[in-house]
């Protein structure tokens, strides 16, 4: 056991850190997390409209009519529909933020950059017909490229001061960030629209084609698998162990691989069909961090049968509050959890039993795979839930739960008699 922190401690740790702090990864993470108030409305939207009981899609069409659906329908198309350009905008303003540069003035720059890469000719020819495909969360790759490289350039051409028009004195701020970002956004537009005419001579004539075909769509088809969910679970795990925030570092990563798995479940779940995708970061929230990374909630549980000294037992009466709310910062820090070699291996282990559980359960078809984003601090079970849309959900992360806690009992035991056994030889 030591021998193996000691190497994560060297080698993983150190990487890992870096990673976590890396400039790019840092604003495409944050500008995830800018869209989940839109991603969580939209996903409530769906599950309004498409609720799977009989009695409740009568009651509201006798209410508010056939049309009643469309309330809904707007809410999704504002969200999902066109998440992409949400995105470009909220990773370049993030990313040109952490250089001390006007993100608003990036922002948009970026988001005329995407725009100009859009294929303006639809199939029936007529010049500005944008298809949905290019916006929606199938683009997110592409959003996430412009974003970093328009911003980039922005940042660098906004540094070089022959470029920049500097306003008097007594101007507003608004007009004074305006006009110095003028030429550095002109010529940003202007690279972009002569990088739109080369991009046409590529083979697939289309970025946005090319780019689901080589990297999106074989990235998103090893992430829907077991291996990626217990390879996710397992780096998460480890980073927390080690005092690092797990969720943060590879949110940047696993973000716009998983979003839009979720995104197509929910598109199918709207249109009656059957949702395809296992692995979403949404299942991982609901069925396997309950109680917070580490399905720490079954730590409390343990504490609370086994442990029979007082302090962790205040600590369980302190961390059970925030712990049903998926905030587990007083029990990893407070009893504590990190460099404890006592809990590593439940700590690591019980998360992964978890989610090999849940996805065996919605391979077979006992479990409805996720459909909704909901807030990752709605309480466990419920949030499960609501995100299958199915009773059948919460009772499968029920059962994870008590996973949990039979997982952890005897190593909390463990911990509880030994601290009473070195206390009585001092």
């Amino acid at each position: 056991m030591k021998s193996i922190m000691k190497f994560l401690e060297k080698y993983f740790i150190p990487i890992a850190g870096k990673v976590g702090s890396q400039r790019h990864l840092v604003a495409i993470r944050d500008g995830f997390v800018a869209l989940m108030p839109i991603l969580i409305a939209g996903s409530f939207a769906v599950l309004i409209n498409n609720l799977p009981i009989d009695a409740y899609q009568n009651f509201m069409a006798s209410v508010f009519g056939d049309g009643w659906k469309n309330f809904g329908g707007n809410i999704w198309w504002g969200a999902f529909a066109v998440i992409s350009l949400y995105l470009v905008f909220s990773i370049s303003f993030n990313l040109a933020k952490s250089y001390g540069v006007d993100g608003l003035s990036a922002g948009m720059i970026s988001l005329g950059a995407f725009f100009i890469l859009v294929p303006q000719v639809s199939p029936n020819g007529n010049w500005g017909d944008i298809h949905w495909s290019f916006v929606n969360s199938g683009a997110m790759f592409v959003a996430i490229l412009v974003a970093i490289s328009a911003t980039e350039i922005f940042v660098k051409l906004f540094k070089v001061k022959h470029l920049v028009i500097k306003m008097p004195e007594g101007v507003p701020p608004a007009v004074a960030k305006s006009f110095a970002s003028l030429f550095p956004g002109l010529i940003v537009l202007a690279v972009f629209a002569f990088a739109s005419i080369l991009i046409s001579k590529i083979p697939d004539g289309n970025l946005f084609v090319f780019i689901n075909r080589v990297v999106a769509m074989p990235l998103r088809s090893a992430a829907d698998s077991l291996g990626s969910a217990v390879v996710i679970v397992f780096m998460n795990q480890i980073l927390w162990f080690f005092g690092l925030h797990g969720s943060n570092i590879i949110g940047g990563i696993i973000e716009p691989i998983l979003l839009p798995l979720i995104e197509a479940n929910a598109a199918a779940f709207q249109a009656g069909a059957e949702p395809v995708h296992i692995v979403t970061k949404v299942m991982l929230d609901t069925f396997v961090y309950m109680g917070g990374s580490g399905a720490t909630l079954g730590l409390l549980f343990a504490i609370f049968i086994v442990a029979k000294r007082n302090e962790h037992r205040e600590i369980a009466k302190l961390g059970i509050g925030p712990g049903l709310f998926n905030i587990n910062e007083p029990v990893v820090y407070g009893l504590p959890i990190v460099l404890n070699p006592f809990l590593l291996i439940p700590f690591v282990l019980g998360p992964i039993l978890m989610v090999t559980f849940t996805w065996f359960s919605m391979k077979i078809g006992f479990c409805p795979k996720t459909v909704a984003i909901v807030p990752w601090t709605f309480p466990p079970v419920i949030g499960a839930a609501i995100a299958t849309a199915s009773i059948r959900g919460g009772i499968v992360a029920a059962i994870n739960l008590l996973l949990a806690t039979v997982v952890y009992l005897p190593f909390m035991g463990a911990l509880d008699r030994s601290k009473t056994l070195n206390q009585s030889h001092e």
